[in-house]
């Protein structure tokens, strides 16, 4: 069965407690912690990132959409989905513009906790789902002048995204690719496991990289930058493959 694991930030005792009751009561959801302070809870999420974070709106000096906004501009590496809760609806426009997938008006029921946990279920299992089948692909087509060009993921070392067009470089080849298709298009159809955002302007092919410093990875010949809000990214992937 799949497993979400979770996280509540609510300055309210009270409703940082039920929260944390209905998720213990939950099945396939697993707590693993909670706070009261915006601060904190970013923290925890930091050093152990979750599938799903029930997230209070109203709090003091951070509110719950800034801490959104902030997790989907990628301060942490797999930002999770957000339930909101708040005892204001007049904050439930601003919750969706953020990509919460529910919004939950204190004060609550288990049943309606229940529908936003099983929404978040759905979605994980699509995306497993997607995901299983995007890994049996292996290249992909992209449009050079008139005509369709195939792609090999394990030829491409790195691709940068300009103004108007998107170069990819390849190993072997004397002169990369030219493309009108934009960097964002270009990574959604690309394998996480095999490529990373690293720049605003940049994505590395993970297997092509020979080294990396705090500011700059090193593919073939090529110095390739780490831009400031990615280097967190990049700092958990070496991470994850030091011993």
């Amino acid at each position: 069965m799949t497993t979400l694991t979770c996280f509540a930030i609510d300055d309210e005792p009270h409703a940082l407690e039920l929260t944390r009751n209905f998720i213990v009561r939950t099945p396939f959801l697993h707590y693993t912690g909670g706070s009261d302070r915006v601060a904190d809870g970013l923290a925890a999420l930091h050093a152990n990132p979750v599938d799903l974070l029930f997230l209070d709106i109203e709090m003091p000096h951070t509110n719950g959409l800034e801490l959104a906004t902030m997790l989907n501009q990628q301060v942490v590496q797999n930002p999770p989905m957000i339930v909101f809760t708040t005892a204001f609806d007049h904050f439930a426009i601003d919750g969706f513009r953020v990509n919460a997938i529910d919004f939950l008006l204190k004060p609550f029921s288990y049943e309606e906790f229940l529908r936003a946990a099983n929404r978040a279920l759905r979605q994980v299992q699509l995306k497993s789902a997607s995901m299983e089948h995007v890994a049996s692909i292996d290249h992909l087509f992209v449009k050079v002048d008139y005509s369709l060009v195939r792609v090999d993921f394990k030829d491409i070392l790195y691709i940068v995204g300009l103004k108007d067009y998107t170069k990819i470089f390849l190993k072997g080849a004397s002169r990369p690719l030219l493309t009108l298709t934009s960097l964002k298009a270009l990574e959604e159809k690309l394998p996480t496991h095999s490529f990373m955002r690293v720049h605003r302007s940049y994505i590395a092919g993970l297997n092509q990289i020979s080294s990396i410093t705090r500011t700059s990875l090193q593919i073939g010949d090529t110095t390739v930058p780490i831009g400031e809000q990615y280097k967190d990214v990049v700092r958990n992937f070496v991470d994850h493959r030091t011993p």
